[in-house]
């Protein structure tokens, strides 16, 4: 891609799974159905570059195809990852020269039949994309519980390397502040991508000191992270394929290998890190809690750019410009440096820090669209009218025909009193994708979204759910 947005980071839809749609009838006519699609985008422009965001299957009939290599080139340039022909009305047949200009530029080119719509190839697109981060999740989920039992182990730095390994299909490996291997687990790899992968960790100990780097050496991605703490070891994983989750799955290890690693642990600290890990093994928090000292515990998340902010605390997971913190009974975030933005959760006791983190995340993108250093989350007087689980139980049947990206949507929409583009910058998504997403919500809801009753309702639910 040239200067075009990146993809998402989510799963990519081979061009080989929609291939295997015998109800759409695509034929490859050129390429590889190997190429990862990220979304699809109609068009009938001569020159579609303008409107395309990069990862898109690209669909035309052709009806302004005067010069199918220029036409070609500036689709390769805009970044799209394939492109399909509809056969009819314009063409009976894809023009051979547009054939040859996708092989010369190795754009994979798709023949659409007549009798397919391109809305039921964007339908397919989406439903196997969805398909796609499901299994994602698992695996991630998976990986996760993998990591936190193994820090449970009576030798727990080699068991998590050996799981984080297992888990990437590769290598992953401890290194020290001057460079040496301070403990390794998995695949050897290749002299080559051993040495740069030393290299890469070295990185993280310049400079600015980022949190992580990536590279690839002889057909093998590598990636880098810093560990917090100051022995400054880095953790290093070399892997033959990249997946999307990898590296939620590394944060995690890396979140864990700081708290097994730390020097010179009193015995409050070394039971707080071990609280913590049960926290990620799944414990009870009634069980962790005497551990976790005295509560409410506050929730902070912080996003920016430069060093990580100092918030008072050794309960950090920070990572790729986003930090998460635990705030002990009776301490404050101080005021965000400049860059950074901060979202604070209320109080809350260990059972309830999973809330308390949805509330920093929500407090942190109304910061964020707001333009403000800092929101803290704020509950509603009226809500402790209502009985909880009776509350609870209508907003489930009221909200239930919403899928989770839309229930997210109408709670930012809502809480940003309907502002198109200011919801769309909480979300990081287009103003028209948030339009599109809030008529299907009131088309599901059956409701009238222009009426301030039917927003109180849904508001309440949305926060009582």
């Amino acid at each position: 891609m040239s200067e075009a947005t990146p993809p998402p980071p989510g799963p990519a839809v081979p061009l080989g799974d929609l291939l295997a749609r015998e109800d759409l009838g695509l034929r490859l006519i050129a390429g590889s159905p190997g190429t990862g699609v990220h979304w699809v985008h109609a068009s009938e422009m001569a020159d579609p570059y303008p409107y395309l965001l990069g990862g898109e299957l690209l669909l035309t009939a052709g009806v302004q195809l005067a010069d199918p290599e220029r036409y070609v080139a500036r689709v390769v340039a805009a970044g799209a990852a394939a492109l399909g022909f509809g056969v009819a009305p314009v063409h009976d047949t894809v023009p051979d020269g547009l054939v040859a200009a996708c092989a010369r530029h190795g754009l994979p080119l798709l023949e659409v039949p007549p009798g397919t719509p391109f809305a039921a190839v964007g339908r397919a697109v989406w439903r196997l994309m969805e398909q796609a981060r499901h299994h994602e999740l698992r695996r991630v989920t998976q990986a996760q519980q993998a990591l936190a039992s193994a820090a449970a182990r009576p030798d727990p730095v080699p068991a998590v390397l050996a799981a984080l390994a297992s888990r990437l299909g590769g290598r992953a490996a401890l290194y020290a502040a001057d460079g040496t291997e301070y403990a390794a687990a998995g695949r050897p790899v290749a002299p080559e991508a051993a040495a740069a992968l030393v290299r890469l960790a070295g990185v993280l100990r310049t400079g600015a000191r980022p949190s992580s780097a990536t590279d690839t050496a002889a057909g093998v991605h590598l990636a880098a992270y810093a560990l917090g703490g100051e022995r400054r070891l880095a953790l290093g994983v070399a892997a033959a394929r990249r997946e999307p989750g990898d590296h939620t799955v590394a944060g995690v290890a890396v979140v864990l290998l700081s708290l097994l690693t730390a020097p010179h642990q009193g015995a409050e600290e070394a039971a707080r890190s071990g609280a913590l890990v049960r926290l990620l093994l799944g414990a009870a928090p009634a069980e962790v809690a005497p551990l976790l000292g005295d509560a409410p515990w506050t929730v902070v998340h912080a996003r920016g750019e430069g060093p990580v902010p100092a918030l008072g605390t050794p309960l950090v997971d920070a990572g790729e410009g986003m930090v998460r913190a635990l705030l002990p009974s009776g301490r404050e975030p101080a005021a965000p440096p400049p860059g950074w933005t901060f979202g604070v959760s209320a109080p809350a006791d260990p059972g309830g820090l999973g809330a308390a983190d949805r509330q920093a995340a929500r407090a942190l993108r109304r910061a964020r669209a707001a333009h403000t250093p800092l929101a803290r989350h704020r509950e509603a007087g009226l809500a402790a009218l209502v009985d909880p689980e009776e509350a609870a139980a209508h907003a489930r049947a009221l909200l239930g025909p919403l899928t989770e990206p839309l229930t997210e949507t109408l709670r930012t929409w809502l809480s940003l009193h309907g502002n198109w583009d200011r919801t769309a910058t909480a979300l990081g998504v287009h103003r028209n994708t948030v339009r599109q997403r809030i008529a299907r919500c009131a088309a599901l809801l059956e409701a009238d979204l222009d009426d301030a009753e039917v927003r109180m309702e849904l508001w309440f639910a949305l926060r009582l759910r």
